[in-house]
């Protein structure tokens, strides 16, 4: 894809993402930073959900090869507030700094109120035309307060266009990429706001 061909051409860049949120009444402002050492993610989400006002902010890091390495998720609901942690270290995972052997093997992390999770399996599985792949992500219902490993489906449609499913069955979604394999659209639940580059 050339927007991945053009990023190499730069020391690092930044890319800052507004989405919108639809069914979770929210929205989110992203911003990437991608350089020789891999990516690093902030993002903050604020909104209204089931009449209790929400904010998240998390700080994603992955390797060049967008394996996850570390995720911290600050949670604020009404007046409850909590911080969760996951690192990486020689191929397993620590979840509050306490072994977590269930999400070993594990690459990927999904959080339930933002897209860019989904760039996560997209970049890092490079699937050509109507290639499909079997995953197990760490999710996070953020509302919910549940962190489990969920198995998930990937089927590249074409070049913009993923078919996601959740192993199951339960929920199925065509999802819309950039260039970037950044979400433009996903259908009932987030939408592309706006976009901008920064590079140097």
């Amino acid at each position: 894809m050339t927007g991945y061909y053009y990023r190499k051409k730069h020391t690092w860049m930044q890319t800052n993402i507004i989405w919108t949120g639809l069914q979770y009444h929210s929205i989110e402002h992203c911003s990437w930073t991608n350089s020789a050492n891999g990516n690093e993610i902030v993002s903050t989400i604020v909104g209204y959900y089931e009449n209790k006002i929400y904010k998240v902010e998390y700080n994603i890091e992955t390797n060049v090869n967008w394996e996850t390495k570390s995720a911290t998720i600050r949670i604020k609901i009404d007046d409850a507030a909590d911080t969760i942690t996951l690192k990486k270290n020689d191929e397993k995972w620590f979840l509050n700094g306490v072994p977590a052997d269930e999400f070993n093997g594990v690459y990927d992390i999904d959080i339930s109120l933002t897209p860019f999770t989904n760039t996560l399996p997209v970049r890092r599985l490079k699937l050509t035309g109507y290639e499909e792949q079997v995953i197990t992500v760490i999710y996070f219902d953020v509302l919910d307060r549940q962190i489990k490993p969920l198995k998930q489906i990937y089927t590249r449609l074409t070049a913009h266009n993923y078919k996601y499913e959740n192993y199951d069955k339960s929920f199925t979604a065509n999802i819309q990429t950039d260039e970037d394999g950044l979400v433009k659209d996903y259908p009932t639940l987030f939408e592309m706001s706006a976009k901008s580059l920064l590079s140097c």
